[in-house]
């Protein structure tokens, strides 16, 4: 994902990915990451739980916006519910 957004931004995109392993993140130098302390394949939150994947959403918003330095990965404080 994060190979596909530098082309992207090559274009004049602008991208933010939404990861649940930094360290991967951190390899392959996104432009911009949210990163999430999801389990794979749930990167938004769980199944059903709008309220928090509106959040994730406007929090990886809030990245692309205010990101200002290139392969910037920002945190997110929110937890997976059980």
């Amino acid at each position: 994902m994060g190979l596909i957004a530098r082309v992207l931004e090559e274009a004049g995109i602008a991208t933010v990915c939404i990861v649940m392993r930094r360290e991967v993140a951190q390899n392959v130098k996104p432009p911009r990451a949210l990163f999430v302390k999801f389990p794979m394949g749930a990167p938004l939150g769980p199944a059903g739980d709008a309220e928090t994947q509106r959040g994730v959403i406007g929090e990886a918003l809030a990245v692309l916006a205010e990101a200002v330095e290139p392969g910037t990965i920002v945190d997110s404080p929110r937890q997976w519910r059980r």
